[in-house]
């Protein structure tokens, strides 16, 4: 009843818009944040690329395929195109796909502009040269000014560096239940960029000069709230993409080990034919009605076809096609399993992160004592001062009554 879903998603069609209007994205950003602060122009810029780059993902993760409607009953755009659906296997091995061509196609291309752009600007820079001064022209130049003659690195310093690994850090947290080779993928193309990165700053950028920085800024908050929508996004992809909580429900409700607290290979007989509903052939719209009955292929009109879903039969007493017992079943367990993975994920963070303080005991303790020693040199200086004005007082007191 579904129709197969390859990897040319609708949005996959409108990746040059994407990139065009991450250009776009780009310009406007810079334009409302000049009179801004650094982290203002980098959260915002943040929040552009994700959008962007991340927009796809999640259309397939939690909408592709939840509003189609059922057979008999499709919603269409503008009463004639059905929207898409999911693979019959599910919308999860279309999410996989979408994120392995992601982390494996993007980051290749991103590490071949990024090394590519200055090779290509220093090699025209270099035939300038010979065309100017002669062929021996970058022999004959001092050290300086063939230094000189390298890229400039770009006006914001590290921030795309920053943001390619943040942006990272989000495809490898956010969806990595649906795709678990996304760290492995992630370590490998930070392993080959560290070369390429050293390589570029090397030989192909002008030595940048050096700032100081307290720390990395915005970007640990941004990092902080990655972590906390990957725990809640994996949580949703668990719950509601994958068939976890279907088969768990079954297993322990419907299936033929129910209500004996147990789950295993034999408690799953059935659950496919479970997971089907059933629907009268007869009962098609005219725009879904099939070109043939079936009797050529299987020798007799075919009256019944199966879906997937939880839905009543159309030969119900009660509502024909309306939800059964055994979907409420599945969607409250699924809410439970959000609520209680959310809140163990979070006691589990946050008691690593009590048992493991960002700064050790015996540091933080000779940070207090030089703290209390600089309090206690000022509170000497301070009185040493004001002895000092005291006995000049003095001084000046009795040099007075002496005069007079």
């Amino acid at each position: 009843m579904q129709g197969l879903s390859f990897y040319t998603h609708p949005l996959s069609f409108c990746r040059p818009l994407f990139i065009l209007l991450s250009l776009l994205f780009s310009i406007f950003s810079l334009f409302l944040t000049e009179s801004e602060w650094e982290n203002s122009f980098t959260l915002k810029m943040f929040l552009f690329q994700f959008v962007n780059l991340n927009s796809s993902t999640f259309y397939i993760a939690f909408f592709l395929g939840r509003f189609t409607g059922r057979p008999g009953a499709y919603i269409r755009l503008i009463n004639r195109w059905k929207l898409e659906e999911c693979h019959p296997s599910g919308c999860l091995i279309d999410l996989c796909m979408q994120m392995g061509i992601i982390m494996v196609l993007k980051q290749t291309w991103n590490n071949f502009m990024e090394l590519g752009y200055p090779l290509i600007q220093n090699w025209w820079t270099r035939r300038r040269l010979r065309q100017e001064h002669g062929p021996n022209a970058k022999a004959s130049f001092p050290q300086w000014e063939r230094d000189y003659n390298l890229q400039p690195m770009n006006a914001y310093g590290l921030f795309d560096e920053y943001l390619e690994m943040i942006l990272q850090f989000g495809f490898t947290t956010i969806f990595v239940a649906a795709f678990p080779l996304a760290p492995l993928l992630a370590l490998l193309n930070n392993i080959i960029e560290i070369r390429l990165d050293a390589y570029k700053f090397v030989t192909q950028w002008r030595r940048p000069l050096p700032s100081q920085a307290k720390d990395i800024g915005i970007w640990y908050g941004i990092l902080e709230g990655i972590g906390i929508l990957s725990v809640i996004t994996n949580a949703f992809v668990i719950a509601v993409t994958s068939d976890f909580i279907p088969r768990l429900v079954y297993a322990y409700k419907y299936g033929p080990c129910a209500g004996q607290g147990r789950a295993g290979e034999r408690c799953m007989m059935g659950y496919v034919n479970a997971s089907l509903s059933m629907f009268r052939v007869s009962d098609f719209e005219n725009t879904s009605v099939p070109r043939t009955d079936g009797s050529d292929t299987f020798g007799e009109a075919v009256k019944y076809c199966r879906y997937r879903d939880y839905r009543e039969p159309p030969d119900s007493p009660g509502e024909p096609y309306s939800y059964t017992l055994q979907f409420w079943h599945v969607l409250a367990a699924r809410l439970a399993f959000i609520i209680v993975f959310e809140h163990m994920v979070f006691t589990i963070k946050n008691l690593i992160a009590y048992l493991i303080p960002d700064l050790p005991k015996d540091l933080r303790d000779r940070m207090r004592r030089e703290k209390y020693l600089i309090q206690e040199m000022m509170y000497e200086a301070e009185l040493e001062r004001l002895q000092k004005e005291k006995n000049e007082k003095k001084k000046n007191y009795r040099a007075h009554h002496n005069w007079e």
